[in-house]
């Protein structure tokens, strides 16, 4: 009996050990995105002073935005959803969401809800917004939902509070702002449109720049060893349909190589690169939500 119970007791402790120990692992994980994080905020600062900083959603609106006409294509439809899943890959690379824990039944990506994890203030209107959105939902959303929401592609009248309006307007007086676009109106014979020409062309060039050299000159083959921004930079261009007018410029050769890393990234199981050391999940679970 006594032998019985020494067992079961032992079993108990390797079970309390081993759950220590993964709870410990998830710390320590934490720690380091959050560490990970400030710092890449501090560095961001330091940069300011050199050059202008862009957040993920104004980066992709520039690469959408015709130079000399002020707006992007109308016949572009997906940057609109686009633009919200930098949102979100915006406020997880700052520490501000993440995905919930997987538990021990492993969740999809797709699956596992957005958390909040700092209500700090970003010091973007567009960020906050949708910040506050999320911590006062209850219950909590997954990543397609909020994608979703946020766009206000919703059939739930209760929901359509969400959304966020104007947003390629409110980025394009944040670019005016950095002095990279100025403001003009134009006459489209019914009606007059307010557009925003490019006045700072070398933040546009370091840009496309930035994108071509990405997946040229300074390609990695491992995505986990890339910039988590450029990386996400690719896929949410991509899905937004504007990568194609930074690769534009490049000779035919240089384009075709361009395209098939893009390919090799588009093709990468998003489920996959999650579970490795040091990868943003969330980043993944908005490309999961776009690729898939």
């Amino acid at each position: 009996m006594s032998s019985v119970s020494q067992r079961s007791s032992g079993l108990v402790q390797r079970r309390t050990e081993a759950s220590r120990s993964a709870a410990a692992d998830r710390e320590r994980a934490a720690d380091g995105e959050e560490a990970e994080s400030r710092r890449a905020e501090e560095e961001d600062a330091e940069g300011d002073s050199k050059e202008t900083r862009l957040t993920l959603m104004e980066e992709v609106l520039l690469l959408g935005l015709k130079d000399r006409e002020g707006y992007t294509s109308f016949w572009n439809d997906c940057i609109s959803s686009g633009l919200r899943g930098c949102m979100l890959i915006e406020l997880g690379l700052r520490g501000r969401l993440q995905l919930e824990p997987c538990g021990m039944r492993r969740k999809s990506l797709l699956t596992r809800k957005v958390m909040c994890k700092s209500d700090a203030p970003t010091g973007d209107m567009l960020l906050d917004e949708a910040l506050k959105h999320i911590k006062e939902t209850q219950p909590p959303e997954t990543v397609q939902s909020w994608i979703e929401l946020l766009s206000g592609e919703t059939w739930n009248p209760l929901k359509l509070h969400y959304q966020l309006r104007n947003v390629r307007e409110r980025l394009a007086k944040n670019l005016v702002e950095k002095g990279v676009l100025t403001t003009e109106k134009q006459n489209f014979l019914l009606f007059d449109m307010t557009t925003h020409p490019l006045t700072n062309s070398t933040v546009k060039q370091r840009l496309v720049k930035k994108v071509q050299e990405s997946v040229l000159d300074k390609w990695v083959n491992e995505p986990q060893r890339m910039d988590k921004r450029v990386l996400s930079l690719l896929f949410l261009a991509h899905s937004s349909d504007v990568l194609e007018n930074a690769f534009a410029p490049l000779l035919d050769d240089q384009y075709d190589l361009a395209m098939k890393r893009v390919r090799l990234l588009l093709d990468l199981d998003p489920e996959v690169e999650a579970s490795r050391t040091g990868a943003n999940e969330l980043l993944w679970a908005v490309v999961a939500a776009f690729t898939k």
